[in-house]
């Protein structure tokens, strides 16, 4: 069997952070692909120094209790928005969730992330994953992306999330902390038609009563959920503990007409 041919059942790793394949190399400086196994699917292994490729290449998993709270939000046939690859790690949950018929938009404005998006895509075979090599914000134009994790400066092409013109919505995940106001703002029509529920990382304290405000606003209610990023359950079994104290400082918004309710969560 070639190295195209490794199927997720058939990479099983104690430690994921072993390489659990590799291409061969190639004529100069292309060392190959290496691939991570991990718990929904096979991704690309990053060299980067961000804490979703730690996450990643530690334990074969990124932040489990954020997909924990957001699972019971969508059924088969849903349709899932994600501001924000991470590489994929969450794309290839949203993907089994939602089904043959369902649809998980996945949009990426970092060159690199997008790549490896597509990268997971592709050797997951993952039909109801749509990649988009764009930003979100309050208009179409350019947005700057300064160097960070290795990854040098750049621009991106930025549209409203309007202009995608989904059929339907019932999740709207925004990873990047500060996005959501400027994606709210290119959301108006899509917000208005379909009503998804949003879950989304806080920006600084400063700004966050304006976040919640923003939602509440439009009909919304607020819940705070602090999900932590090392899960003593992970993939790997892996007991070390290289996040120790670490939280996110999310928020579970559900418009007022969707019978969701969270009664685990302190409501805003």
């Amino acid at each position: 069997m070639s190295q195209a041919e490794i199927s997720t059942k058939e990479v099983v790793a104690n430690d994921a952070a072993a390489t659990v394949a590799k291409a061969p190399s190639r004529p100069g400086n292309n060392p190959g692909v290496s691939l991570w196994s991990t718990r929904y699917g096979i991704v690309q292994a990053r060299q980067a120094d961000d804490v979703v490729a730690r996450s990643l290449s530690k334990y074969g998993e990124w932040i489990e209790q954020e997909l924990d709270t957001i699972g019971s939000l969508l059924d088969d046939g849903a349709v899932a928005l994600q501001y924000g690859a991470e590489y994929g790690a969450h794309a290839l949950y949203l993907s089994s969730l939602v089904g043959n018929s369902g649809e998980v938009h996945v949009v990426e404005p970092h060159r690199l992330e997008h790549i490896a998006l597509c990268t997971a895509v592709a050797l997951n075979n993952l039909r109801n994953v749509y990649p988009h090599h764009v930003g979100l914000g309050d208009r179409a134009g350019r947005m700057d992306i300064p160097a960070s994790h290795g990854q040098p400066e750049e621009r991106a092409r930025m549209v409203p999330l309007d202009s995608l013109e989904l059929a339907n919505l019932h999740l709207l995940k925004i990873n990047p902390p500060g996005a959501l106001m400027s994606t709210l703002a290119g959301a108006v029509e899509t917000l208005r038609q379909h009503k998804p529920a949003i879950y989304f990382r806080l920006s600084s304290m400063e700004l966050a009563a304006n976040e919640v405000a923003a939602l509440k606003a439009q009909d919304y209610r607020c819940w705070s959920h602090l999900p932590y990023l090392y899960n003593p359950s992970n993939l790997s079994g892996n007991k070390q503990n290289i996040f120790p104290g670490w939280a996110y400082q999310n928020v579970i918004a559900v418009h007022r007409d969707a019978p969701a309710e969270f009664g685990h969560l302190p409501e805003l």
